[in-house]
């Protein structure tokens, strides 16, 4: 086929995507609208997730669910390989078109995106397949699960597939419909894995993880066909210079989540290797909680924030008000959170695992530390990626995953393995120390006075109830969390209450305010 072969692209519906041009002049209303709608949602998760993994762990027990979490480890690890890329660069290009207002080009990038996914699906999980032996034997030091493995692949595929349709409907800011799928992946996911596992044991967990990616890409794929794009036609050179763009963006996405995912499949490796298959499960336990509350936040985040800032990544000003006013919500919603599963972690372990899990407590509030740094320094990464500075992105993930990754190492082998939550924290440390100078040299940026009072005040609540569970006695520890996590609760419903006019305030939202009396009667 010639290069200036045409290639016809007409997608079923016709496209209106002008009124996703239109900023706010303050978005706080904006931040706590989409927070809800995915807060919403990852409660909806929470509960199905309840579900799955009270399931898993009393099917699977701490060696079972272990194994899970490694196999979980190989899915990410490869998807990470090219969905981080197509996922991060496909979100920043549709994201840009849909601010420009221009149909056309979203329909190119959307039409690239779609079949780079896929291509990139079948690729990886052609060569997940082909090295599934080595895999096996890096992974348990035995080719006994090479078999599991080449099945994994098809998770891996179906995974970036629906990538690649996440992004398309992320870029357009569907920010409900991006709620729905991810609450029906997961009741879908679910519905079908248990059984799986119920029947075959551990036999069943590597196909129960491919059946969950399944219903990823079928309920992505129903969304993704509501986007309404027009029909086009590309030749086979605008086809593989958009493909070339988009991969190019991608490259600097790719290389961070191969280090992110790399650095958790490490991690794990050196649990196993040191405290044994049952650690490991551990582990997997307390970062899933660890992340579980603080997940929905970041997760918003990435969901409106990101696209929102690329459309204003070349005004400095613009660019650190909302990356302020971001930060200022995410810590008014973790902070509470983040103590209340502190105070509450054993209670927690044991509602969402059982008591064979006890183990993983501690290690579940060293992750709950790094996790309260997580929400302070995400929006301001944020500023780094919108500019499209992928060689300094590239390097603070480096900086991050060596230190990581050489933490872990040295902690497990000294504290065992609740070295590995002081390594995860110790990481976030070293990762906020360096990403402040480099944002405020590319943007100017600086804290409010808002932020750093609500940091202050949080970050201190969150160190003394973590203190007193090691220096006071249980009992007056638990007092002291309790009393931090309401006081925080309230200070957060009375901050934001001030920052935002009724009418922006979630309907449901506005009718708790008005029960627990921080809102006017007839404001509902």
């Amino acid at each position: 086929m010639s290069s200036n072969a045409e290639v016809s692209v007409a997608p079923p519906v016709v496209a209106s995507a002008a009124e996703l041009a239109a900023a706010d002049s303050h978005t706080y209303g904006r931040i706590l609208k989409s927070s809800a709608l995915i807060g919403g949602s990852s409660m909806l998760n929470i509960a199905i997730g309840i579900l799955r993994t009270k399931a898993m762990a009393l099917l699977l027990g701490p060696a079972g669910f272990g194994l899970m979490g490694l196999y979980s480890s190989i899915v990410d690890l490869a998807v990470s390989i090219a969905g981080t890329s197509i996922n991060g660069s496909g979100v920043r290009q549709i994201a840009a078109a849909a601010t420009s207002g221009d149909d056309q080009r979203i329909a190119r990038t959307a039409t690239v995106l779609r079949r780079t996914a896929i291509l990139l699906g079948i690729l990886v999980a052609g060569l997940l397949a082909l090295f599934s032996q080595k895999v096996s034997e890096l992974t348990f030091g035995t080719d006994q699960h090479a078999g599991a493995v080449a099945l994994l692949s098809l998770a891996v595929c179906f995974q970036l597939v629906a990538g690649g349709q996440h992004a398309l409907v992320q870029g357009m800011r569907r920010i409900a419909d991006l709620a729905k799928m991810g609450v029906l992946g997961a009741l879908y996911g679910t519905m079908i894995s248990i059984p799986l596992v119920y029947f075959l044991r551990e036999e069943g967990v590597a196909p129960s993880l491919v059946c969950v990616a399944g219903m990823s890409i079928v309920t992505s794929w129903w969304y993704a066909r509501k986007v309404r794009i027009q029909p086009t036609t590309m030749t086979v050179s605008e086809i593989r210079r958009e493909a070339t763009s988009l991969l190019k963006l991608g490259g600097a996405f790719l290389a961070s989540g191969f280090l992110t995912m790399g650095a958790a499949y490490a991690i794990r490796l050196i649990v196993v290797r040191n405290v044994g298959l049952e650690a490991a499960g551990f582990y997997s336990s307390g970062w899933t909680l660890g992340g579980l509350y603080v997940g929905y936040i970041l997760q918003a985040m990435g969901t409106d924030f990101y696209p929102r800032l690329v459309g204003v990544a070349n005004d400095n000003a613009e660019c650190n008000r909302l990356v302020n006013e971001q930060a200022h919500v995410s810590l008014l919603l973790a902070g509470p959170g983040i103590i209340g599963t502190l105070t509450f972690a054993p209670l927690v372990i044991v509602m969402f695992y059982s008591a064979k899990f006890v183990e993983a407590v501690e290690i579940l509030r060293w992750i709950c530390l790094g996790m309260a740094l997580r929400v302070i320094t995400w929006p301001m990464g944020y500023i780094i990626v919108a500019k499209n500075r992928q060689l300094i992105f590239i390097g603070v993930e480096l900086v991050w995953t060596a230190t990581y990754v050489g933490l872990g190492w040295a902690c497990v082998r000294h504290f065992g393995l609740n070295g590995a939550g002081i390594a995860f924290f110790g990481s976030c440390v070293v990762h906020g120390f360096m990403i402040y100078p480099i944002v405020r040299a590319h943007s100017g940026f600086r804290w409010s006075a808002a932020n750093g009072k609500t940091g202050l005040l949080f970050l201190s609540s969150i160190a003394i109830v973590f203190c007193s569970f090691y220096l006071l006695p249980p009992l007056f520890a638990i007092a002291i969390g309790m009393s931090a996590t309401i006081l925080s609760a309230f200070y957060t419903i009375r901050t934001l209450v001030n920052l935002l006019t009724l009418d922006q305030i979630p309907r449901p939202m506005r009718r708790l305010l008005v029960w627990l009396h921080f809102a006017p009667l007839g404001t509902s």
